[in-house]
């Protein structure tokens, strides 16, 4: 791994494949996940990409028919 950067909590490190590691310079540990994201954007070695949202296609709008409903009711049979 090549060093890249030392800020002063972390190590940024560049590995074979073109990733970054980031490691406290205190105890060694690794940083992973949303801490790792955001160190690696504030020294602007990344960049992060919003997904575009799918454009949402309508339903179809049914029209109620509140005449059919009271139709319905008033044709049953009361017991």
């Amino acid at each position: 791994m090549e060093l890249v950067k030392t800020s002063g909590e972390f190590s940024i490190f560049k590995k074979k494949n073109n990733r970054y590691c980031v490691k406290t310079t205190k105890g060694k540990n690794t940083v992973n996940g949303e801490k790792k994201q955001e160190v690696l954007l504030a020294e602007g070695l990344i960049t992060v990409s919003v997904a575009k949202a799918k454009p949402v296609e309508e339903a179809p709008v049914e029209e109620s028919n509140t005449e059919d409903a009271t139709d319905a009711s008033e044709e049953a049979p009361q017991e």
